[in-house]
């Protein structure tokens, strides 16, 4: 058996005033997984928690995401979280503060035939 990519999900996900990177990360992630019900495991004959889960997540500093509060939120199997440069981080009028985007990526893999 090989681990075959079956499913890409991705998400966008915001903190509109706290700059939170981690909070951003999050919310990317539930959009991408939240709007799927996947029964692709059932379907080849394998339990949900079989699959692996690699999220890829796109901030302008990727150093300030809590990978672990991330990959917290993965309802079945077990993942891995890796951080690049991506979205978007638009200041304020003021200068004060920020919109954060965050997007995310979550590539699904079974070990099958």
């Amino acid at each position: 058996m090989a681990m075959k990519r079956m499913v890409l999900e991705i998400g966008m996900g915001t903190d509109i005033r706290g700059v939170d990177y981690t909070k951003a990360a999050v919310r990317a992630l539930r959009d991408a997984l939240w709007h799927n019900s996947l029964s692709i495991a059932d379907a080849v004959g394998l339990h949900v928690d079989s699959m692996k889960v690699e999220v890829i997540i796109g901030v302008p500093r990727p150093d300030l995401v809590n990978k672990e509060e991330v990959l917290a939120i993965l309802p079945h199997g077990t993942g891995t979280c890796e951080c690049v440069v991506g979205g978007l981080e638009i200041p304020n009028d003021a200068g004060t503060g920020a919109t954060l985007i965050a997007h995310a990526a979550a590539i699904v893999h079974l070990d099958i035939n």
